[in-house]
């Protein structure tokens, strides 16, 4: 089946024919004619496979040119450098059609996104935060929204975003079309489908623990932080293998922690994203690594989750991540468009566990590699790493929560009055040869009669 098999206009075949696209994959194939049709659709297909394209593709076919200022279509993306890539896909395919796409994101001046919305959009994308932000302002109408899109649905449950998604649903108008795309299906976004969709039709193109065929994953038992970087370390010196590697870590610490480690040992050729780092910054980590400029690049799983960025050799799980789709999801970053890709998993003792749930999830065993003598097996140990000493409950010794924190200090002397109680009275009658009295303007007239 190719592109010509499906009912595209001419501008659409033309901007295909400008990205060299000849032939649509699985979820595109199966997804075009069921979105075109105006049916409420849930797509399931693993990263990497074109899922932007298979939702786009029926929504740019069927959009006519309008002059209005409302937009008439909403894609919800979980993370900013989604929001920009989609934002660039649709441009893409957007080169010959007269529509206007705009994409709004937290961390940036929303006074300047007001300003784009208010010149008029057909499309938006959006993260859930910033588009609520956006539309109880009131400058960003969402009444004439035709199709909603939620991309990576799975990760923006993960990220909390459910309360802000049932917030936006309100806004919307009850009829519309809605198209949902993931890479797994958890209990959560099952809820989400039964709640706001209406008879869906479900394509699911692969399970979401079917390793890609064309991806050679080995493994090493390494025994502590320390170990790993040294066989990280040894591995990375070959850098015509090792060309254009994504490495995961498990949190955002930790993805400072092997930045650090890598700038000393490889300086001014690794670059870091993770959800503390600023838009820019992030921006600029991606589109240096994706243009060759940095060889390796340090994330976590949820900024990672969706990127697209050619010819990555190789995808190292520096941590075990506890989830298997998530192992699946990173693995999915090389190994595309038929090229041969390679994956390395470091685990240590703790995270076992964790490895032969994604080995069951895969059905398959992970070659084991034995760490080559030239590695140094390092003793030293980090904070998250060292046996946590409990002590017996002592009763005499305070603890924290009840010891004074930095703002406790003695009251300065002028400000220690004395509680008089009972004589304050006595002591004003002595001061002042009266008794003083709050409201009884007759009291002193009263006692001089007496």
């Amino acid at each position: 089946m190719t592109f010509n098999d499906l009912n595209l206009n001419t501008p659409l075949y033309n901007a295909l024919d400008d990205l060299g696209f000849d032939t649509p994959t699985p979820i595109q194939a199966q997804s075009f004619n069921v979105v075109a049709s105006g049916k409420d659709v849930v797509g399931i297909a693993q990263t990497g496979t074109g899922k932007t394209l298979a939702y786009m593709l029926p929504i740019l076919r069927n959009l006519k040119y309008s002059r209005q200022d409302n937009p008439r279509v909403l894609v919800l993306v979980p993370t900013r450098e989604l929001v920009v890539q989609v934002v660039s896909e649709i441009e893409k395919f957007s080169k010959y059609i007269n529509n206007r796409v705009l994409g709004v994101y937290g961390g940036t001046n929303i006074n300047t996104q007001k300003q784009a919305v208010a010149q008029g959009q057909d499309i938006i994308v959006a993260t859930p935060g910033r588009l609520y932000d956006l539309a109880v302002s009131r400058v960003l109408q969402l009444k004439s929204i035709q199709k909603l899109v939620i991309d990576e649905v799975d990760v923006m449950l993960d990220l909390g975003f459910r309360h802000q998604l049932m917030n936006i649903f309100d806004i919307l108008p009850p009829r519309r079309q809605n198209i949902m795309f993931s890479a797994t299906m958890t209990k959560d976004v099952d809820e989400l489908i039964t709640d706001f969709f209406i008879n869906p039709t479900k394509i699911s193109i692969a399970v979401s623990g079917t390793p890609l065929e064309n991806i050679k994953q080995i493994r090493y038992d390494v025994p502590n932080f320390y170990t790993k970087v040294n066989l990280l370390e040894e591995l990375l010196h070959d850098t015509n293998e090792f060309s254009k590697v994504l490495i995961f870590v498990a949190y955002k610490r930790m993805a400072d922690r092997l930045f650090d480690k890598l700038e000393d040992i490889f300086p001014g050729q690794s670059c870091v994203i993770h959800s503390n780092k600023t838009q820019n910054y992030r921006l600029r980590s991606i589109e240096q690594f994706r243009a060759g400029e940095h060889r390796l690049l340090v994330a976590t799983d949820v900024m990672a989750r969706g990127l697209d960025i050619d010819n990555i050799t190789h995808v190292i799980n520096f941590d075990t991540t506890d989830y298997p789709e998530n192992y699946m999801h990173r693995i999915g970053r090389t190994g595309r468009a038929e090229k041969q890709g390679r994956t390395i998993l470091f685990s240590t003792e703790a995270e076992q566990d964790a490895r032969e749930r994604i080995e069951e999830l895969m059905q398959m065993q992970i070659e084991t590699f034995v760490i080559p003598e030239s590695v140094e097996i390092s003793t030293e140990l980090i904070e998250e790493e060292r046996p946590q000493i409990r002590e017996h409950y002592n009763p005499t010794k305070r603890r924290d929560e009840d010891a004074p924190g930095p703002a406790f200090h003695e009251k300065k002397e002028k400000n220690q009055k004395e509680n008089l109680g009972g004589s304050y009275r006595r002591e004003i009658a002595k001061k002042y040869k009266k008794p003083k009295t709050r409201g009884d303007k007759n009291y002193n007239r009263r006692n001089k009669k007496k």
